[in-house]
């Protein structure tokens, strides 16, 4: 098999199976040898793991990881390319691929089936992906809410746009600091793997990428009463940036203003303060404190 990552092997390919290129799915095949190993090695894969991966394209990613771990499941939304990966992954007797849409599996039931049917116990579970830009965030969000904190997979490896890998990323303070970057790090520690200039796609995007490794905590980093009023709180907080914490939590929770000035002194948070200088743990405590007030 020629290089999978050749723009040439790629137009090969895109004739012989008269296929096209599909911008409602947020198609990019990478098309450099040096980013692919970047994001397997990012994935820290060892040859006991197993890896499923969301969306394989035409396989570039996959042939990578297969060459490294036990076992791949790839995961590809668009029928059109189940004949190419079937050709391009023809060599790899450990790549399983799925023709199904991630928003609509259960990623649970793909490591619970591979362990039966393998009658191995894997020593990890990593995710990796190139993610289209339109649905990164949902995906994400769905896979962790799913697992939570627990022994389901041990990271998530993958290509989003970069400036999502930023809030993702972000501190407290920070103009790229929001709701993303808090509802991941709950679940989450994240450490930036590797930067990817847009020129390195077929076709190219309009922005640049980046390469982050999300490790699942084994536990929750605060104490919550109620994780639905907790992302509550962080939603109405970075509902309106520019409103102090007094004005934008007022009505969360059902609660008066009064009720959160109280709450914000109970917390020692001060009410001018905004949500972008808050810290996961401070949320927590209001979240907690509104809890129990309206009960």
């Amino acid at each position: 098999m020629e290089k999978l990552y050749s723009p040439a092997t790629i137009r090969k390919l895109k004739e012989k199976h008269d296929f096209r290129f599909s911008k409602s799915l947020g198609q990019n095949f990478l098309t450099d040898e040096n980013i692919v190993n970047k994001i397997a090695e990012g994935a820290e894969i060892g040859s006991e793991d197993l890896v499923i991966e969301i969306g394989p394209g035409m396989g570039v990613l996959t042939a990578a990881a297969a060459e490294m771990a036990a076992a791949v499941i790839a995961v590809e939304i668009d029928s059109h390319l189940i004949p190419i990966l079937r050709e391009t992954l023809s060599a790899y007797k450990n790549v399983t691929i799925v023709n199904a849409d991630i928003m609509k599996t259960d990623v649970r039931d793909l490591i619970a089936k591979a362990k039966s049917q393998s009658g191995r116990a894997f020593s990890g579970v990593k995710i990796i992906g190139n993610l289209p830009y339109y649905i990164t965030t949902p995906i994400l969000m769905k896979i962790l809410e799913e697992n939570g904190h627990g022994d389901g997979f041990d990271s998530i490896t993958v290509m989003l746009q970069k400036e999502v890998a930023e809030r993702i990323n972000a501190e407290p303070g920070s103009k790229a600091y929001g709701a993303l970057s808090l509802a991941v790090q709950y679940y989450c520690t994240v450490d930036m793997v590797a930067s990817v200039p847009k020129e390195v796609f077929m076709p190219r995007p309009k922005v640049d990428s980046a390469v982050i490794r999300l490790n699942l905590r084994k536990s929750a980093p605060v104490k919550l009463t109620s994780p639905g009023d907790f992302f509550a709180v962080i939603k109405a907080g970075f509902g309106q940036r520019r409103k102090t914490l007094l004005n934008s939590l007022t009505g969360v929770c059902g609660l008066e203003k009064a009720d959160i000035a109280e709450i914000l002194e109970q917390v020692g948070v001060a009410p001018q303060r905004r949500a972008e200088t808050l810290s996961l743990r401070e949320f927590a405590d209001i979240a907690n404190q509104c809890t129990a007030k309206k009960e």
